[in-house]
């Protein structure tokens, strides 16, 4: 198996997730040492939601492969010190949400 490179996302869905409570779903247009630059982005605050993270992205993933998009920012700049992990959208494991 080889390991991906930065390069391979571009164009392509991917989340960036941060350690504080944003999450941004977008499609990588570019990149460099100071950050990424996403479009048709959700920026989403998972304070302000009911839903777990990677719930949220599930549903996203969801969305997406019914052609669905939940776009908040035509573009929008996440300065790469704030990530702490970038995957594809359709590399997400689709999370089921149980009540208990």
């Amino acid at each position: 198996m080889t390991t991906p490179r930065l390069n391979d996302y571009l164009n392509r869905r991917v989340v960036l997730d941060t350690q504080g409570p944003l999450l941004y779903i977008g499609t990588l247009l570019a990149f460099d040492e100071r950050g990424y630059w996403l479009g048709d982005a959700d920026v989403h605050d998972r304070n302000d939601g009911h839903s777990g993270k990677e719930v949220y992205i599930s549903r996203a993933s969801e969305l997406e492969r019914t052609g669905v998009r939940n776009v908040n920012r035509r573009r929008v700049f996440v300065e790469r010190h704030a990530i702490i992990s970038l995957s594809g959208l359709d590399d997400v494991n689709i999370v089921e949400e149980y009540d208990d």
